[in-house]
């Protein structure tokens, strides 16, 4: 028996030949087998494949749970043993040059080693010049050296017909051969018709002077022209105070001030004030020097003007007044009286007059000057004026100066490293006239000075002399203005500078 039944119903028809056709249509039953698997579909259609294991564990429905998620692990595991492995074409491996034909093609940093290009053969494109071309225009920035301005223009390739044409336009104005060394210079050199020829100075940028630019620029004719830019100054002059410290030195120049203005300080403070015995560390020191600062921002100090110093109660104040440049007290008197107090600049005091027990002879003896302790080299100064009568080696003195001051007053300076002044020269009180050492019986470098009078040694820090130059009428009355002026100026940076000055003062 077919598991199927086939009916097939036929039709007559006529063909084109005119002879008759027959066309089948045949119908499919459903048979005995086609049955079973409906019956089979609905079976499991009513049966619940997925089962929740956490749902009625142990039961019927449960088991048969568990059963089919073997049979799919089992039929997963299977599968997948019976899986063939792919395998695809390994490339070889490159060699170096490869390699390096590719880094050369590549875009990456230069750190990870690669490289901007690689350099080809020409090919029958390339066509070779005659010569180089030139840039049509070069910028540069110079420096006046000792030579000059002149020099500077030279060595950055000017001409000599330029150099003729600015030292026309400059005459009177600035001279080519003593502009101020470190001067910048800004040029523009345009394009030439020979590399034989010079290119010719389109521009030509300087600071002539503190508040003056020039510029030459090439103007369309050819001819160069001069141009005057005054620059805006701000004459104020700069007031900074702070506390001594550890050391003066140390604490001007942590303030911001040069060495020469602080030199300059000590060295008229010296006239009026014993450093050694009468500065102590929470003393207050005032400078007002020469200051100028340009609209541009550049800042330069001159002269030191005025010289401050709180020294316990009492206020010293000194000034600078008259076209010699002599400093004067609020009151008008001259600071240079007498000798100076200290005729070394930042050094010690290490022994007194009188007795003392000598340390190279072994035993005690009069002590006819007093000691200070200073570095080699550093200057000594002559503690007034007069004229020198010794200058030479003198035994235990070693290198020795004497200066005759007159009216019984002599003056001497002794174990020196360098010998300044000469014999017969004369000398002005301040004047440098040798070098600390530690010639002749001296255990170490200091000055050993003395002072004689009337033929005695008498205790320079005892010794009294008569004042010098005072000030009168119409001079003492706009001295004593001028002084008010000055220090009603603000002090730069207020409290900041003076701190700053005190911490690094108290470290030295």
């Amino acid at each position: 028996m077919a598991s199927a039944a086939d009916l097939t119903f036929g039709r007559m028809n006529a063909g084109a030949s005119g002879r008759p056709s027959v066309a089948l249509l045949r119908l499919r039953l459903p048979g005995p087998g086609d049955l079973r698997l409906d019956r089979l579909g609905s079976s499991l259609s009513d049966r619940e494949l997925l089962v929740d294991l956490g749902d009625c564990i142990g039961s019927g429905r449960w088991w048969r749970g568990v059963a089919t998620l073997a049979v799919l692990v089992g039929a997963a595991g299977t599968l997948a043993l019976k899986t063939p492995v792919l395998t695809g074409v390994v490339p070889a491996a490159r060699s170096d040059a490869a390699l390096e034909e590719t880094r050369a093609d590549a875009i990456a940093p230069q750190a990870m080693g690669s490289v901007t290009g690689r350099v080809v053969p020409p090919t029958r494109a390339v066509r070779r010049l005659s010569e180089v071309p030139e840039r049509p225009r070069i910028e540069l920035r110079a420096r006046v050296g000792e030579g000059g301005l002149e020099s500077a223009l030279r060595r950055s390739g000017v001409g000599r017909e330029d150099l003729l044409a600015l030292g026309g336009l400059m005459n009177g104005v600035v001279n080519l051969r003593g502009l101020k060394p470190g001067t910048e210079l800004s040029m523009v050199m345009g394009r030439r018709e020979k590399k034989a020829d010079p290119r010719p100075l389109m521009f030509l940028g300087f600071r002539s002077a503190f508040d003056m630019r020039l510029e030459v620029v090439r103007a369309e004719s050819g001819v160069l022209a001069m141009k005057r830019i005054p620059i805006k100054v701000d004459k104020t002059p700069l007031r900074v105070t702070g506390q001594v410290g550890g050391s003066l030195h140390r604490a001007a120049r942590a303030a911001g001030l040069p060495a020469g203005v602080i030199a300059d300080y000590v060295k008229q403070m010296s006239y009026v004030v014993d450093f050694q015995r009468e500065v102590g560390g929470k003393d207050r020191f005032e400078f007002i020097v020469e200051h100028r600062r340009a609209e541009t921002g550049e800042r330069e100090m001159g002269q030191l003007l005025y010289a401050g110093l709180q020294n316990g109660k009492q206020q010293i104040s000194l000034m600078r007044w008259g076209n010699g440049g002599q400093f004067f007290r609020a009151n008008g008197e001259g600071a240079k009286k007498g000798l100076m107090r200290t005729p070394v600049e930042g050094a010690r005091l290490s022994s007194g007059f009188g007795m003392r027990f000598h340390p190279i002879l072994g035993f005690s003896r009069m002590h006819q000057g007093v000691d200070f302790a200073a570095g080699t080299g550093t200057p000594v100064l002559a503690s007034a004026a007069g004229r020198v009568i010794q200058s030479g080696w003198a035994g235990g003195y070693g290198n020795v100066i004497r200066i005759d001051h007159g009216k019984g007053l002599v003056t001497r300076y002794a174990h020196l490293s360098r010998l300044i002044a000469k014999t017969g020269q004369q000398v002005g009180q301040g004047d440098r006239v040798g070098l600390v050492g530690s010639t002749g019986l001296s255990t170490g470098p200091h000055l050993h000075y003395e002072v004689w009078q009337n033929g005695k040694p008498v205790d320079p820090r005892q010794t009294r002399f008569q004042t010098g130059t005072q000030l009168g009428g119409s001079d003492l009355a706009a001295f004593k203005a001028e002084m008010a002026r000055l220090k009603a100026i603000a002090a730069a940076g207020g409290p900041v500078v003076a701190e700053a000055s005190e911490a690094k003062g108290r470290k030295g």
